[in-house]
């Protein structure tokens, strides 16, 4: 299957890039840095140095790699948990899941791509009763978390409200693992890296259209319907090398 990876050298999109080339896909892998381009050829992939506010040159980097799915791993986060780079951090998130994945999107339709994943968070819900299952209501965008709040319900619009576009949202819980600010799990709902990556894979065809809460099952938020759907483990790690 061709695939075209948005965020291939971020920290899921690390650890995804080499499933799906040992999955047998052709992949095209995107980044903005030139030194990262080396990294996706290296993995077995053919990199794409684009950035995803450019939508002329993502239009043609995504035409040119003629994909059937095209999957959304884009972040904008420092590489450390720095508290000062947090509040710009949450700025440029949401500006990639406003206009980046509008863009993204408009690129895969005009290519002719059928499926489309793509990353959310499982930490926005509202308060209520838990484990909260995928159909409860996100937070609306009150401060501190407004700006979170509108990247969210912009990208998931975005990717379930496309006609001609299968559209899955993985919701992550909070990372941690290899290339994230923490090696063990921290807070609620906490996702390994691995397991998001495993997600993703799982999705190019497995599951229906819609959202998925992807997390461990700790009780925050219900997983049954990405164990169900997509055959979700929280377990999975990578095997050793």
């Amino acid at each position: 299957m061709r695939i075209f990876l948005a965020g291939a050298s971020g920290a899921i999109g690390r650890r995804l890039l080499p499933l799906l080339v040992n999955a047998g896909h052709e992949v095209t892998g995107t980044t903005r840095s030139p030194d990262r381009a080396n990294l996706i050829a290296a993995a077995g992939a053919t990199p794409a140095i684009v950035d995803v506010f450019d939508a002329d040159a993502l239009t043609r980097a995504v035409r040119t790699a003629r994909p059937q799915v095209v999957i959304h791993q884009l972040t904008d986060l420092p590489q450390k948990a720095d508290p000062a780079k947090i509040a710009a951090s949450l700025a440029g998130n949401a500006r990639i899941r406003i206009e980046g994945t509008a863009n993204l999107v408009a690129a895969a339709k005009g290519a002719g791509a059928t499926r489309l994943i793509a990353q959310s968070i499982a930490f926005m819900y509202a308060p209520g009763r838990e484990p909260h299952a995928e159909t409860d209501a996100l937070m609306s965008g009150e401060p501190p978390e407004a700006v979170s709040a509108r990247g969210v319900h912009a990208l998931e619009g975005a990717v379930t409200g496309t006609p001609g576009i299968d559209g899955i949202v993985l919701r992550y819980g909070r990372l941690y693992g290899p290339g994230t600010w923490t090696e063990v799990a921290k807070g609620p709902a906490p996702l390994h890296v691995d397991a998001a990556a495993q997600a993703a894979l799982l999705a190019l065809t497995r599951g229906p259209p819609g959202i998925y809460n992807i997390a461990e099952d700790d009780g925050a938020v219900s997983i049954a319907k990405a164990r169900a759907q997509l055959g979700f483990d929280p377990g999975f790690r990578m095997p050793a090398s």
